[in-house]
């Protein structure tokens, strides 16, 4: 890549990734959250979806992970 482009390029790599495992992390926080609010309200149905919720923010953060790394490490080889 041009010089010129390097730079805004791997800011906004850095941006999607932050934000992406920001989103992750607050989607694994409200999981938990439902979990507990139908665990204690003997709500099966939230404490379920608060379960999944769990998961795929879990899965999504690993797929953030996993993309970021494989975008760098292309990105590093054509250097």
């Amino acid at each position: 890549m041009p010089k010129d482009v390097d730079k805004p390029v791997q800011s906004i790599l850095n941006w999607t990734a932050g934000l992406g495992l920001a989103g992750a992390v607050l989607g694994g926080l409200l999981g938990w959250a439902a979990v507990a609010v139908g665990h204690n309200s003997e709500r099966a149905a939230l404490a379920a979806r608060g379960k999944q919720a769990i998961l795929w923010s879990l899965f999504g953060a690993g797929g953030i992970g996993v993309t970021a790394a494989l975008v760098t490490t292309f990105y590093n080889m054509t250097k």
